[in-house]
């Protein structure tokens, strides 16, 4: 097939604009959250659910309007592990206790080591192994949720709230440990040599 007959779909669609948008919120996030005004913690949950909202739009377009590509099959899971990487880092400075520093760390590390997971595994064409499970989705929707409410706590709620934050936060903790070892069985063979 020439280039002039390639049918597959620009690399600039609504789905990677969007995804480009999520890149851009990262700095603005935390922007908002070290503004010295009261209302920085609602500022900073808003950008960060604007970035939500265009996390799941995103790949509902690009399957709706079939604009995937590999740019965005690429983008889209790096501007969402940056996004949560950089709003938990900066609620350490909200939360500076080791209850909240190794709960972080888990989900950190755990997305650093499956993203170098899914690298190795695309090398050896077995990327479908590690595709994105239901226990994956179920552990991203409870990440943003414990995210979002933690943000909008950082600059003082009542404790009920406050807790409720921490609840979900160690449920995604534990969510993205459990995710890990699920990618982590159906790699096995592969890491070991059997595959």
């Amino acid at each position: 097939m020439t280039a002039s007959q390639d049918t597959s779909p620009p690399n600039f669609n609504i789905p990677n604009a969007l995804t480009g948008f999520r890149v851009v919120l990262i700095p603005v996030l935390v922007m908002v959250f070290y503004l010295p005004y009261g209302w920085s913690g609602w500022g900073s949950a808003a950008v960060f659910g604007v970035a939500a909202i265009t996390d799941w739009l995103d790949g509902y377009l690009a399957r709706a309007l079939n604009q995937s590509t590999r740019f965005g099959a690429f983008m889209d899971p790096v501007a969402d592990k940056l996004m949560v990487a950089v709003a938990v880092v900066v609620l350490l400075e909200s939360y500076p206790s080791a209850w909240f520093a190794v709960p972080a760390a888990v989900i950190i590390g755990r997305e650093i080591a499956i993203s170098a997971l899914r690298e190795w595994m695309a090398e050896l064409g077995q990327r479908a192994s590690v595709a994105v499970s239901y226990m994956g989705k179920v552990k991203t929707g409870v990440q943003m949720a414990s995210i979002l409410l933690l943000l909008l706590c950082s600059r003082g709620a009542p404790p009920l709230f406050i807790g409720v934050g921490l609840v979900l936060f160690y449920l995604a903790a534990g969510l993205t440990l459990w995710s890990m070892v699920l990618y982590l069985r159906a790699a096995w063979p592969l890491l070991m040599g059997r595959g």
